[in-house]
């Protein structure tokens, strides 16, 4: 009967085999990610040891570096907020606390790797982990269902050093299924001189027994689990499994993410394939270049005078100038072989093709690229030609926001939840609109305090309440935009979080955007009155946002750029407070 080891032997001799995706197409995944990883880092697919008269000539990275730039996204683009309508406005304190626990779990950083894993590799594996989650490199793959990555039972090959086995502290025990302990397997690894111990992380629906240590009874179902086994030599040469760890799974803990989706593969289109043909005719026609350049560089003599050519027999390199050769009546004596390179123009052709195909199946303009635009290439078009170029880039944009928004429900927004109940107090800078919505709610809850306060005492309310709203909100927008935020240790332990990932700001040219405020700016600057409109002030916040500028100095109150004291943030009161609405 099959066993574990039987089986990811088995599996390991699939996984290099290719499958028929169509009649005349035959693909293999390993070679897939193989072929990707070789031509992005300006390698050949083979004989790369031998580089004489082989240039390559990489047309690939610079559209890749594109598509990393332009299909991924800011952390503060991912916007916590509670899902309750009562208690919303406590979503101003989520999203400023986020984007400092983004920070401390390196949130930027997996979303880099999840574009780069994605655009190269046509796909993206992604392990559930203590808060940061894992990005797999699917070059680690030591098996999978090359049809359906998840659906069938899949292993990641780990290569450790004996101390980084040692760190596995639940492995090794019987207790855990382990059929030898972690020095034993060191011992024997020592032995067959190997530097590595090379173990594989088996995950997937598997025979119910082989979570037990009999693994002789016929089974009844299958259950989900994972397996950590190696593999050493007997001394007969035959391979021996062994297992490390085996327990039952309940959830699979990883997610998947293809890119442009291909029928009956694992694997999506990967931005790094759509270049395969681009880039090996590129490195065709530079081979042939360049054998025709070195040919070029020869200088070769001729003669029909064998007086000559006994006389130097080595040529004429050794001739010293305006030396004198005889030449023999009625011979034509010597001449120069041409090696000119006639036709190096039609390769150049042929590059300039391929690299202009690169070019647009990889959504990359000119303009995108970093190259001049042609003399006489208007401004706006050259601008607008490069926008258009980014809507394949904003498509798949969108595609990677929908499985970050994934991520965080699943996995993430638990982890925020418990550490945002932990007494939690930090400095962090409010845009323009947030100022206002604090300012606005303080002065409020100010006024509140001020009637019952008079109330309470027998007194009556003598002051005008929108000019002491305002003058709340002016004072408090005077002491500056940083702010200390403190949450109330459980303030949100039944709160219901939820996210979004906002990247609609990002299907902007924000260039432009500023370009076309300008005009705003000088109506601003021509009539002084539009800072008393809240609307226009809006609308010239956007511009000085988008321009580099922080709106916060330029707000309707003259006090508020001398501020530079940060204040504190303890409490923002609902909207439902007693005495105002």
């Amino acid at each position: 009967m099959e066993n574990i080891y039987d089986f990811i032997i088995k599996e390991k001799n699939d996984y290099a085999k290719k499958i028929d995706l169509e009649e005349g197409w035959k693909w293999s995944m390993k070679a897939h990610l193989r072929h990707s990883f070789l031509i992005k880092n300006s390698q050949f697919l083979e004989e790369n040891e031998n580089r004489y008269l082989r240039p390559n000539k990489n047309i690939v990275l610079a559209i890749a570096n594109i598509a990393y730039r332009s299909e991924g996204f800011d952390v503060k683009d991912i916007e916590l907020y509670v899902n309750n309508v009562d208690t919303n406005y406590k979503s101003l304190i989520v999203r400023k606390y986020h984007e400092k626990w983004a920070v401390e779990n390196a949130v930027d950083t997996l979303i880099d790797d999840i574009v780069v894993s994605y655009h190269d590799y046509g796909g993206v594996l992604v392990r559930n982990t203590d808060k940061r989650p894992e990005i797999i490199d699917l070059r680690a793959l030591a098996f999978c269902n090359q049809t359906d990555l998840l659906a069938y039972p899949f292993a990641i090959l780990h290569k450790m050093s004996p101390s980084d086995l040692r760190k596995m502290k639940k492995w090794g025990k019987k207790e855990n299924g382990a059929t030898i302990d972690l020095e034993a397997l060191i011992t024997i690894t020592k032995k067959e001189a190997k530097k590595e111990i090379e173990v594989l992380e088996v995950h997937g629906l598997m025979p119910t027994e082989w979570l037990t240590q009999d693994d002789s009874e016929p089974y009844a179902k299958d259950t989900q689990q994972i397996q950590i086994v190696a593999f050493y030599k007997k001394e007969n040469g035959n391979a021996q499994g062994v297992t490390l760890f085996r327990h039952e799974e309940p959830k699979l803990p990883f997610k998947f993410l293809a890119r442009d989706k291909v029928e009956d593969r694992a694997l999506g289109r990967s931005g790094i394939e759509e270049l395969f043909e681009e880039q090996t005719w590129t490195n065709w026609n530079e081979i042939k270049i360049t054998e025709m350049l070195e040919a070029a560089s020869k200088q070769i003599n001729l003669s029909d005078d064998k007086q000559i050519t006994s006389k130097h027999p080595s040529g004429l390199k050794d001739m010293e100038n305006h030396e004198i050769i005889d030449v023999t009546e009625g011979k034509k004596g010597l001449w120069q072989m041409d090696v000119s390179a006639r036709d190096i123009s039609a390769f150049n052709n042929a590059l300039d093709r391929w690299n202009t195909h690169a070019q647009i199946l990889g959504s990359a303009s000119e303009g995108m690229l970093g190259v001049s635009p042609s003399s006489g290439t208007p401004f706006r078009l050259y601008e607008a030609q490069n926008i258009l170029a980014q809507g394949m880039h904003k498509y798949r944009q969108g595609q990677i926001s929908v499985f970050m928004d994934e991520i965080y429900r699943d996995w993430l927004l638990k982890h925020v939840q418990n550490d945002i109940n932990n007494d939690q107090e930090f400095l962090s800078e409010l845009s323009a609109d947030e100022m206002q919505f604090v300012a606005k709610r303080f002065a409020i809850k100010e006024w509140n305090k001020m009637v019952k306060g008079k109330v309470l005492g027998g007194g009556t309310v003598e002051e005008d309440k929108e000019a002491f709203i305002q003058f709340k909100i002016n004072d408090y927008l005077g002491e500056g935009n940083k702010r200390f935020i403190k949450i109330v240790k459980k303030e949100f332990a039944d709160e219901p979080l939820n996210v979004r990932t906002n990247i609609a700001g990002k299907q902007k040219d924000l260039a432009l955007l500023t370009d076309k405020m300008t005009g705003v700016l000088r109506e601003v600057v021509a009539n002084p009155q539009i800072r008393q409109d809240p609307e226009m002030m809006k609308w010239l916040n956007v511009m000085l946002e988008n321009s580099g500028l922080a709106p916060i100095m330029f707000a309707q109150v003259p006090q508020l750029a001398q501020a530079n004291k940060p204040g504190m943030i303890e409490n923002i009161p609902t909207k439902k407070e007693p005495l105002e609405q």
